[in-house]
């Protein structure tokens, strides 16, 4: 089941400002420890620690694969790759450095399979979290400019 509060959009900029939303609440982020402990317990025939190093040597070896410009698929999962963050834009190509242009790089992830859109639509069950309300001046606790709340 996943929980969620909602939220109000504070941004002028947007058609959308002061509008209400749904956002997700995660009570727990499961770690490689835990997501080999939860594998073992499905009836594996592999242990914890023999899940936790295979999984280990995956995330090493994707983030190799990716440094030399290659994508990464795991089927139903995700396409992983690498993005460009531009800091500004040029209006001709000799006028482009990558010491001017870009920050840096990132991770990109892309749904596959039983993990697109429309299969998890038909499988995810919402409900509402908890009775409280955040207000602007408290902050969402994201670093966001949107005020959180939950009906009652």
């Amino acid at each position: 089941m996943i929980s969620y509060n909602l939220r109000q959009l504070k941004n002028r900029k947007s058609s959308a400002n002061k509008k209400w939303y749904a956002y997700p609440v995660i009570d727990e982020t499961v770690n490689l420890d835990g997501l080999a402990e939860h594998m073992a317990n499905h009836h594996s025939p592999f242990t914890e620690g023999t899940i936790k190093g295979i999984l280990t040597d995956m995330v090493t070896c994707i983030k190799e694969i990716m440094l030399e410009g290659k994508n990464v698929k795991i089927d139903d999962l995700a396409i992983f790759s690498i993005g460009i963050k531009n800091t500004q834009l040029v209006d001709a190509p000799e006028e482009f450095s990558v010491a001017k242009n870009v920050k840096g790089v990132k991770l990109r992830a892309r749904a596959t399979g039983i993990l697109i859109g429309k299969s998890l639509d038909m499988e995810a069950q919402l409900k509402r979290a908890r009775q409280n309300t955040i207000s602007s001046d408290e902050g969402s606790g994201d670093g966001g400019d949107n005020t959180a709340i939950t009906e009652p």
